[in-house]
């Protein structure tokens, strides 16, 4: 456990950057305004505004989004901080087809896996109507997004011929796990948007209630 500590030590000062967040993702406006609904102006400033939908929610609220888990809400701050250390380590490794591999399930599992009902699932359900949160946390928990998350976690994906996205299976109802399997697929630029999203609106959130 050592180098977990160790890692998590190292990468503190990258927690709380919101203005790189903000700007990240302000490269894909396009897909914001289409898919999330926001403004073009909202589209500057998706982490600083989630942030401070998160700050003004009401204290009780911010209890809940804290104890959504059962894992202490530092040691997912910590796995978050960890895992963009070892993000930026994987993009500086050129031409090592199995560490972009590596890196692919590492991503989509903490991305889609592991935020989903610690976090995102919570802010949607108690972020105010409207808001840029509530927005944000229903784009990662609905639509395509959800099929992809159900896809990844029961192993109904692989690489498309070409490596440029992923085909995906996902059964017809997931709720009740039935009906026929139905093919999709979800292009880099969609994954890289996920992503990008993903990790903003959750460094965004945690700050705000890790006090």
């Amino acid at each position: 456990m050592r180098i977990g500590r160790a890692a998590v030590r190292s990468t503190r000062s990258l927690a709380g950057n919101v203005k790189h967040l903000d700007e990240q993702l302000a490269q894909y406006e396009g897909e914001l305004r289409r898919g999330v609904g926001l403004s073009a102006d909202e589209c500057r400033k998706v982490a600083t505004l989630v942030a401070a939908d998160v700050r003004f929610l009401p204290n009780e609220v911010k209890e809940e989004i804290r104890t959504a888990s059962p894992v202490p809400l530092k040691a997912r701050y910590d796995e978050l901080i960890a895992f963009q250390a070892w993000n930026d380590f994987a993009v500086s490794i050129k031409s090592r087809p199995e560490v972009t591999r590596a890196q692919v399930i590492v991503q989509n599992y903490v991305c889609f896996g592991y935020l989903k009902d610690a976090c995102f699932e919570v802010v949607a359900s108690k972020a105010k109507p409207g808001s840029v949160a509530e927005r944000c946390t229903k784009f990662l928990t609905t639509g395509t997004v959800r099929d992809f998350r159900n896809a990844f976690s029961h192993a109904n994906w692989c690489y498309k011929a070409d490596y440029s996205g992923l085909d995906c299976w996902v059964l017809e109802d997931a709720r009740t796990k039935s009906g026929v399997l139905r093919s999709f697929a979800v292009s880099q630029q969609d994954l890289n948007f996920w992503q990008a999203l993903s990790r903003a609106v959750a460094y965004a959130t945690y700050e705000q209630v890790a006090g």
